[in-house]
């Protein structure tokens, strides 16, 4: 099983890219910290944050590598429940 720092800190990485659009980043920080936040139960932030990688994937300005580890954080993502 996944640990939830291991992914957020992807998505991080991956939303400081400067290939990235800076709206995905933005999307990516905020799919990381509502991966983060204690104060839900973990299937809901898994659901919160797995909904906000699936809008991200189909942002049509991200390139298809980018479109690539989206969907590899959002397995990731579903991994945590």
């Amino acid at each position: 099983m996944q640990k939830v720092s291991t992914v957020t800190q992807r998505m991080r990485d991956l939303a400081e890219n400067g290939s990235v659009p800076s709206n995905v980043g933005d999307l990516l920080k905020e799919a990381a910290e509502k991966l983060e936040d204690e104060d839900e139960e973990l299937s809901v932030r898994v659901n919160t944050a797995a909904s906000m990688l699936d809008q991200i994937s189909n942002d049509p300005n991200i390139k298809q590598h980018t479109r690539t580890e989206i969907w590899n954080l959002a397995s990731k993502v579903e991994n945590l429940d």
